[in-house]
């Protein structure tokens, strides 16, 4: 018996099929860190169960942002994996989660959300729309830039620093999540 989401999953596959824009399709539970994203889960329920975001994870608890990403939303997050805060000094890394550095891991965190939910498909027609870019305000208040980078979508922060989407359209309860492979930094 196909349950009402899945149901739902192949109408839009199907309509995205027939609108020649399959980007907006998206496979049921797609894998995240060698675990499944539940899309009856919220963001921190599935992101606490991705091996490839644990520094993610922490940082949210270490930031009091736990209970808010398993609010109502709904919530877009571009969600960076370990390997992009790899890409961070050290440093800078062990310096955010210190506790006096609380509120500076939030405005960090809280860069990478924008309020309601906005599919990979959604953010490709305002790149079009927008002329080869789509500006999002961010629930820190700034801003990130969608562009296209060859068929992938990539995300630049306001200080010219950038990410690639790995893995889009991760459905959550409330929202939806896209795997990056950079940590966006706000001005």
């Amino acid at each position: 018996m196909m349950t009402i989401t899945k149901g739902l999953r192949a109408l839009t596959l199907a309509a995205a099929l027939a609108a020649g824009t399959a980007s907006a399709a998206y496979a049921a539970d797609p894998m995240v860190g060698g675990a499944p994203m539940m899309a009856s889960k919220n963001i921190v329920q599935n992101a606490s169960q991705a091996k490839n975001l644990t520094t993610l994870v922490a940082a949210v608890k270490e930031a009091g942002l736990v209970d808010t990403l398993e609010g109502a939303g709904p919530f877009t997050v571009f969600a960076p994996t370990n390997a992009a805060f790899d890409k961070l000094p050290k440093a800078t890394v062990e310096a955010l989660m210190k506790p006096d550095m609380k509120a500076d891991l939030k405005k960090v965190l809280t860069y990478h959300v924008v309020a309601g939910k906005v599919d990979a498909a959604e953010l490709a027609k305002e790149i079009k729309a927008g002329g080869g870019s789509y500006n999002m305000k961010t629930v820190e208040g700034g801003t990130l830039t969608a562009k296209m980078d060859g068929d992938k979508i990539a995300i630049i922060d306001e200080k010219g620093g950038g990410a690639i989407v790995e893995t889009p359209d991760v459905f959550q309860s409330n929202g939806v999540v896209h795997v990056i492979d950079g940590v966006l930094m706000p001005k």
